[in-house]
């Protein structure tokens, strides 16, 4: 029998979930019984082939899709099938920030219209010109880019943008689907280091989905791995890098470049970028 977690605990819990479908032949199961709980100023990454599970598990939190049987909760409000209003005050508490932010920006749109739609929405405030330059100056922008069309912003500008545009509401946590994904090295460096540094000040979590697991090792205090539908390894990033216990694992982490263990440590007694 699965173990239920107190949904009041920790500040998002999915229990039990199960989502799978069907075709003319048989059933697809894609999340097979799964529980999970975070802290609210966890770093997490979850990681694991395509197929794993992991893109369908990020849209079940999201909301984007709704499990067979199980739960989701935040903050100790339950997610799943819960009206519109629950809904709108868990955006304000959890923001996304896309794989491919060009894809998500509408490219017609200003920066400035761009990051005040999401005050206007979700009723958190009015959008005013100062909390529009806070927002780029956090995401290490200068606030003239507020007049730029999002088709007119490079990569790296077009994901900083996203995140300030999830930062903007001052949401408590962050999820993150593959960040760094398409940008070149010193582009990855920098967006990995401006998340942990917004993590920390803002006291923010972060559940990254993402096949790069020298990213997680750099950005995330614990690490999961998807198989299957279930988690198969969840622990602290070192350990699960150093000795991962499942053969799957095993074979994951050795398909990456070895990674420099020296560098893990224990994030949650430093936080320094």
């Amino acid at each position: 029998m699965l173990k239920h977690i107190d949904p009041h605990a920790y500040f998002l819990v999915l229990n039990a979930l199960n989502y799978s479908y069907r075709t003319a032949k048989k059933k697809h199961t894609i999340i097979d019984s799964l529980s999970l709980s975070i802290g609210q100023q966890e770093r997490v990454g979850l990681v694991g082939e395509s197929g794993s599970g992991k893109s369908t598990l990020l849209k079940l939190i999201l909301g984007l899709a709704a499990p067979q049987t199980g739960q989701i909760h935040c903050a100790g409000m339950p997610i799943i099938h819960s009206p519109w209003q629950t809904l709108k005050n868990y955006r304000r508490l959890v923001q996304y920030i896309p794989q491919d932010p060009h894809t998500a920006l509408p490219p017609t749109q200003t920066v400035a219209k761009l990051l005040a739609e999401p005050l206007k929405r979700l009723a958190v405030g009015k959008p005013c010109q100062a909390a529009l330059e806070r927002a780029v100056k956090q995401v290490e922008l200068p606030v003239s880019i507020l007049y730029k069309k999002a088709g007119e912003l490079s990569g790296g500008q077009a994901q900083r943008i996203a995140l300030a545009r999830a930062l903007i509401i001052q949401p408590k946590f962050l999820l993150a689907d593959e960040p760094t994904s398409g940008l070149d090295l010193p582009l990855r460096e920098q967006i990995k280091s401006l998340l942990k540094r917004v993590c920390h000040e803002n006291q923010m979590g972060l559940l990254v989905v993402t096949h790069d697991i020298s990213l997680v090792s750099d950005l995330c205090e614990r690490m999961l791995v998807m198989h299957q539908g279930q988690i198969i390894e969840d622990g602290a990033t070192g350990e699960v890098i150093a000795s991962p216990v499942h053969l799957y694992s095993q074979k994951l982490i050795e398909t990456v470049p070895r990674i420099d263990f020296h560098h893990l440590h224990d994030q949650s007694s430093s936080h320094t970028v």
